[in-house]
């Protein structure tokens, strides 16, 4: 599984908990700690919310860019 090393980044950026986002998420803090650490898949619908919570693209959370920016 891979490390989803920019999800933590951007949920650090903004000073947010894994707490805070598994809420916003609707999941717990350990399941969220899990998706950053790639511990379990994270379900399409909760990588669009992430992407779409923090206006980025679905691909620049998965590493596939490096441009940050959403398709429109």
């Amino acid at each position: 599984m891979p490390y989803y090393r920019r999800i933590r980044d951007l949920r650090e950026d903004k000073d947010l908990t894994q707490t805070q986002m598994g809420e916003i998420l609707s999941c717990s803090q350990r399941v969220y700690s899990n998706y950053e650490r790639g511990d379990i898949d994270i379900p399409t619908t909760t990588l669009i919310r992430i992407a779409d919570f923090h206006k980025v693209s679905v691909d620049y959370l998965l590493e596939r860019t490096s441009n940050p920016n959403m398709n429109e």
